[in-house]
């Protein structure tokens, strides 16, 4: 079974940083990760993609985050990572860590979910 590990959320006042961290934990040596992302959910509003990261590290980022937000990811500790700064009070949402993950004893491509972080920016 595979988890995935979200941390790093919490309360912050408009202009400042926060970075978010994803681990993907459990039977990791019957799985290859493949991209890495985070999206976020506001109250009202539909899920969105937020950033993403290939395995060979290609990133892919909303419109709303270019600039402000950088995804990364450690192989090595099966972690990635939302360093988020000038933040606005629109980046306010529950934040979802995903991964698109191929699994050796089930032969197919499986997607895993964080259980959500909360960012909250005041204004």
């Amino acid at each position: 079974q595979v988890q995935l590990v979200e941390s790093g959320g919490g309360l912050v006042q408009a202009g400042e940083s926060l970075t978010l961290s994803c681990t993907v934990s459990g039977n990791i040596y019957s799985i290859n990760i493949n991209a890495m992302g985070w999206y976020r959910q506001a109250p009202g509003k539909q899920r969105e993609l937020v950033a993403s990261i290939t395995s060979g590290g290609t990133t892919n980022y909303a419109d709303s985050v270019k600039g402000r937000f950088t995804i990364s990811r450690d192989n090595a500790k099966n972690t990635v990572y939302l360093q988020m700064s000038s933040l606005k009070p629109e980046d306010t949402a529950v934040y979802y860590c995903n991964t698109n993950i191929y699994s050796y004893s089930r032969l197919r491509d499986i997607d895993y979910w964080g259980q959500g972080t909360q960012v909250t920016v005041s204004s």
